[in-house]
């Protein structure tokens, strides 16, 4: 079992940077890879970032390549985002996910992610 709690967000403008945190609690965090999704009002659940178990490899939806950064320190248990150039369609609820056992890569569908946090609000102003 693990237990994941975000923080860091909250109301930024258009090109501001925020950094998210998602500490781990549990089982060995360097055990899961690990991502971020968002989910914005009336849309639907999307894949932002994802890390493998060491942090070697990274994966990036196309809208935020670029901008965020995803990274994790496992003597810390922690998962960050470092946002930059927030823009207004960036505002979302967004999520820490650690992926099921068997997984290493990081991946970009949420069905491969076993655990969730409860999720951090983020909000760009124009």
């Amino acid at each position: 079992q693990v237990q994941l709690v975000e923080s860091g967000g909250g109301l930024v403008q258009a090109g501001d940077s925020q950094r998210l945190s998602c500490a781990a609690s549990g089982r060995t965090f360097s055990s899961y890879a690990m991502g971020w999704f968002r989910q914005a009002p009336g849309k639907e659940r999307e894949f932002v970032a994802a890390i493998s178990r060491t942090g070697f490899s990274t994966r990036y939806a196309d809208s935020v390549k670029g901008r965020f950064t995803i990274s994790r320190d496992n003597a810390k248990n922690t998962v960050y985002l470092q946002m930059n150039s927030l823009k207004p369609e960036d505002t979302a609820v967004y999520y820490c996910a650690a992926a099921a056992a068997n997984v290493n890569v990081p991946v970009s569908t949420a069905p491969e992610y076993r655990y969730w946090g409860q999720g951090t609000q983020v909000t760009v102003s124009s």
